[in-house]
Order: C-alpha cells, then sequence, then structure tokens
C-alpha cells in the first residue's frame, strides 16, 4: 500500500524518466483526477493511504502517459480562461497561447460594440465558449467541419453556460454560413503545422487530431482561404483575428498585404514572447 505522496512521487520519477513534460504537476493532476478529489485535498492528507484499485488505476494512467498519451486525454479536462473545458481525443487541447488571441478580440469587441461574432475551425468551442462568457450581450457563431469537434464545443457550451448564446454550424469554413450573413468580427485558430513537422512533434501532440493540426505544405493553406474570402462576411471596420505559428508572421502579413481590402493589419506576441496573432481591420 502507498500514500498519496508516495505514488505522486513515484509517478514523476517515472515521468521524468520518459521524458514527460512537468512530471510533478502530471503527477500530481492524475491523482486528482484518480481520487476525484481538489488540489488542497492532496496537500492535506498527502500521508493517507490509497486503495490497492486507487494505486492499480493511478499506474496503468502512469503507463499511458508515458507512452505518449496527453494527460488531459485521460482526465478529458483543460482549463483556458479560468474555466474547466471537456476534451478527448476528436479536437485539439486548448493552449494557453490561444488567450492571446481570445483577449485581443474581447478588447475590439468592447471598443467598438461588437455583439455578431464568428469563430472559424471552433474546436473543442473554447474560443466560442469564452467570448460568450466575457463579451456581454454577444452571439457567437462556431463553425467546425468535424461533427465530433462540434458535439464536443455544445457540451463545453452547455457546461460554461453560455450554450444560449452560440449557433454551432458544420461546415467548411464559410461554406455553411447563410448568403449575406454579416459579422462584427471573426476569429479563426486553423491548423497551421506543416504537414512534414507534424511527424516530428512529439509523442503528445501525435495523439491529437491530424486534422486540427495539418496546415498544408508550408502551413499557410487556411490563411490563404480565410484572408481572401473574410470580407465578404465582415461588415465595413469589422475585424479578423487569427491565431498563427510563432514563425508564420511574415507570411500571413503577405497574405494580408495582397488584399487591398483589409487595413490596420498588426501582430501581437503572447506570453512566451512568440509571435501569436495577426488581426486586421476591414477598411
Amino acid at each position: 500500500m502507498m500514500t498519496i505522496k508516495e505514488a505522486i512521487e513515484k509517478a514523476a520519477v517515472l515521468f521524468k524518466g520518459s521524458q514527460v513534460e512537468t512530471p510533478k504537476m502530471k503527477a500530481r493532476l492524475l491523482m486528482q483526477h484518480v481520487l476525484k478529489k481538489p488540489r488542497q485535498y492532496l496537500i492535506v492528507y498527502d500521508n493517507k493511504t490509497i486503495t490497492k484499485k486507487q494505486q492499480e488505476i493511478y499506474f496503468k494512467c502512469v503507463e499511458k502517459i508515458r507512452s505518449g498519451v496527453p494527460i488531459q486525454h485521460i482526465t478529458h479536462s483543460q482549463e483556458f480562461m479560468k474555466m474547466n473545458f471537456f476534451v478527448n481525443k476528436d479536437v485539439l487541447i486548448p493552449r494557453q497561447d490561444t488567450e492571446c488571441l481570445v483577449e485581443e478580440v474581447i478588447d475590439i469587441a468592447k471598443r467598438i460594440n461588437a455583439i455578431n461574432i464568428l469563430d472559424l475551425c471552433t474546436g473543442s468551442g473554447i474560443i466560442a465558449v469564452s467570448l460568450a462568457k466575457f463579451i456581454e450581450g454577444s452571439k457567437i457563431t462556431a463553425v467546425d467541419i468535424s461533427e465530433k469537434a462540434l458535439d464536443i464545443a455544445k457540451r463545453n457550451a452547455k457546461e460554461n453556460n453560455v450554450e444560449d448564446r452560440i449557433v454551432f454550424v458544420k461546415s467548411d469554413l464559410f461554406k455553411g454560413l447563410p448568403e449575406g450573413k454579416k459579422f462584427d468580427i471573426i476569429v479563426s485558430n486553423p491548423p497551421y503545422v506543416k504537414r512534414e513537422i507534424i511527424k516530428k512533434l512529439n509523442k503528445e501532440v501525435q495523439k491529437e487530431p491530424k486534422i486540427a493540426l495539418d496546415g498544408g505544405y508550408d502551413g499557410l493553406d487556411f490563411y490563404r482561404k480565410i484572408i481572401p474570402n473574410a470580407f465578404e462576411y465582415l461588415r465595413t471596420k469589422g475585424y479578423l483575428c487569427l491565431e498563427i505559428g510563432y514563425d508564420q508572421k511574415d507570411d500571413v502579413l503577405d497574405i494580408f498585404k495582397d488584399d487591398i481590402k483589409y487595413i490596420n493589419v498588426y501582430s501581437k506576441k503572447d506570453l512566451y514572447d512568440n509571435d501569436r496573432i495577426v488581426c486586421a481591420k476591414l477598411g
């Protein structure tokens, strides 16, 4: 029999030996999941003995993570914008980097009194749900080509009490939207990883859906589709806001420069000082 503390320490050592990132944190989060207890419980009762069954379940999960399964695919949970989101193998795991994009859209929306917002490639719905939560009176349209992703996004909208503010549409980008529909802001975190790079990413990312990662040969396929077509769905003076890969700023800015309909094009960095978003105003 082991105590909570002993099990977590053993798991952290195993994770470290398998080059799992943030081993101590993952060992703790996994224990919280197995015991269905908050972090505070683990701190207060770290010398409490876990049952043989709990120990068995815990170390089975440890082995899954060592083999490359993301912990979020086990706990089905990821925090984003201080909210909890359900995730599984059918959607990209939310990254903190994307909070930079959400915060910028919130700022723009408050500045221009934006109400109608379109979220392309919504995935787990983190952007749509966050915007609905933080922009008063907003009406969000969330689009994805994957039915499974939309099911998860709907679940996250319901669990965060904004399901009445979001309309979900199964569509390949703009194709399924009603003709003549206009938005104040269009936002997207599209697939942007270069195709040949995907197979070189770490084991955990390899377990995520390729459809949510693959941006084509040079990673720019979706920008070439979104930027020239977004104007038809934007109100005059509306904004297009896009997440980008850390090394894609110049390429995405070039795509915008080729389209004279946009003005005031600018980029911003994330918390790790990587170029992370590009935004533009429709002239």
